[in-house]
């Protein structure tokens, strides 16, 4: 007992346990969780009207809202939810209870889900990436060159934009190679691989032409885009028509000019001449809209615009689709896109693709399950073969409570800091924990090659075993350090989990190891 008490009245020892307790706290585990976490809330659904707030992406995993009923109907797996919301019919009053609130919602036609995006309620705090959770990672590569404060702006409108369209968990930063090659990696959880490129692909320039000179651009001449079902969605005047083998819907949606834009197109159609068509009076240039450079549509001005600085108008477009019930979606899709385009303006820059990855979720669960139970052989493996290697228990389970040690902080900080664990991630955490290992056997073997001797000094042993893990300890931190940056970032996980790893082992969980040996062995 009187080991026991030394080992727990180590400052070394007590400094691992402290931040072993603030890790599981940071980590807030909880194995019974229930229900589904909203991942996203489209703009203008059922839920976003019923005050279903949608979540920040920075907002930590254990912190978000859970669905646990709907119309009093338990929500325990995103089964359940899918089964019930896809059986209320449009027009219904829903009650969905979350662990936060009751909220009341009308469902709206055409609409799936409420307007919520869902996945499995997290049981951690720990991030998956996207290879555990599923979503689109998009590597793109701007056209030329950009300044520090050009790229700062090229990010913060691509995030903006990611946002506008209602797409949540998005991280997109920075990211260079070797080379000095500039780009911006783009990852999104739970997205399809089409529409983010869609969105990301194209410079998103917007220009409104009236006989071949501009009438306004997207961005600063639009001061407001309407979002709400009274002044956007499908046109009531025109709404769904079979055409061949296919269905056309029109959309339209209302939006403000600049006082600069309205004398703009009061200046250009003062000299237009009025003509008759259908029994209505247009002007005679028709209004045409450019999307990168391409016509996307053109409209008729009405003859009492003319010459008037009109600021509020309506802009409209269509979709195309087998079924009428298809073409309605790809004439929202349509309408949403080209509104966050309208006010998020264009991008600074041309972004070419430079690689993309559709990852599925579906065999992340059967992979995080198979990785835990490997990585739990792997840790009795390593029990069994130290205690064949020294025969003594007094060795073997201390290495082994280290390593579970180490993988708990690490875990613990990346949980606290929002930082995705994902493939790359994981094989650092291995590296780490090998790493562990290793050093563990050198401090080992460094005192037990000192317990033969004559007159055994711990201090020198244990300072002669620091001194070969901090050689190993730099060189490693030097050599992650090129893969910081190597593939454009992309290894970026793996060598910030290692260096992070390693650097927990050698100043916390090394030193109390070396701490309990040295008591444990001393006689």
């Amino acid at each position: 007992m009187g080991k026991i008490k030394q080992i727990f009245t180590s400052f070394r020892v007590i400094l691992a346990l402290i931040l072993v307790v603030l890790a599981i706290v940071a980590i807030h585990p909880n194995p019974f969780a229930k229900g589904v976490a909203i991942r996203a809330v489209k703009f203008n659904s059922s839920a976003a009207i019923a005050g279903i707030p949608s979540p920040k992406p920075t907002t930590p995993p254990m912190s978000r809202e859970v669905v646990l009923a709907i119309n009093n109907i338990p929500i325990k797996t995103i089964k359940d939810f899918y089964a019930i919301s896809s059986k209320i019919e449009p027009n219904r009053t829903v009650y969905i209870k979350t662990n936060k609130d009751v909220y009341k919602l009308i469902t709206k036609e055409n609409e799936t889900c409420f307007g919520l995006t869902v996945y499995q309620a997290p049981k951690t705090n720990i991030r998956k990436g996207l290879d555990l959770a599923g979503g689109t990672r998009v590597l793109l590569k701007p056209e030329k060159p950009l300044s520090k404060e050009e790229m700062e702006m090229l990010i913060a409108n691509m995030k903006y934009r990611l946002n506008i369209y209602g797409l949540s968990d998005v991280v997109v930063r920075e990211a260079s190679d070797l080379a000095g090659n500039q780009y911006v990696l783009v990852e999104i959880a739970g997205a399809k691989e089409e529409e983010v490129k869609e969105l990301l692909a194209k410079q998103g320039k917007f220009e409104a032409t009236i006989g071949n000179k501009t009438v306004f651009k997207g961005g600063s001449d639009i001061t407001y885009v309407c979002r709400s079902a009274d002044c956007a969605g499908i046109d009531p005047q025109y709404g769904c028509g079979k055409s061949a083998d296919s269905w056309i819907c029109r959309f339209r949606f209302a939006i403000s000019l600049s006082p600069e834009a309205a004398k703009r197109q009061a200046e250009l159609t003062k000299n237009l001449s009025v003509v008759t068509e259908n029994s209505e009076q247009y002007l005679s240039e028709k209004l045409i809209l450019y999307l990168d450079n391409k016509k996307v549509d053109e409209l008729n001005i009405g003859a009492e615009l003319k010459g008037r600085a009109v600021t509020d108008i309506s802009i409209s477009g269509s979709g195309i689709g087998r079924t009428k019930q298809e073409a309605i979606f790809n004439a929202l899709q349509n309408m949403k896109r080209l509104q966050t385009i309208l006010i998020t303006g264009s991008l600074p820059v041309k972004l070419d693709i430079v690689k993309t990855d559709a990852i599925s979720a579906v065999f992340g669960p059967v992979f995080l399950k198979n990785a835990l139970l490997v990585g739990f052989i792997a840790l009795i493996g390593i029990g069994i073969i130290i205690f064949i290697r020294y025969r003594k228990i007094s060795i073997a389970i201390p290495i082994m409570l280290t390593c579970l040690t180490e993988l708990i902080i690490l875990l613990g900080f990346a949980a606290l800091v929002g930082w995705n664990i994902d493939l790359a991630a994981i094989a650092g955490i291995i590296i780490a924990i090998g790493t562990g290992v290793d050093h563990q056997i050198v401090i080992t073997d460094e005192i037990l090659r000192g317990e033969a001797q004559v007159t055994h000094d711990w201090r020198r042993r244990i300072k002669n075993a620091f001194f070969i893990i901090m050689a190993a300890f730099t060189t490693t931190v030097v050599a992650m350090i090129p893969l910081w940056f190597a593939g454009a970032g992309l290894l970026k996980g793996f060598a910030l989990t290692t260096i992070a790893g390693i650097t927990i082992g050698v100043f916390i969980s090394r030193p109390a190891y070396a701490k309990i040996v040295e008591i444990l062995l001393k006689k």
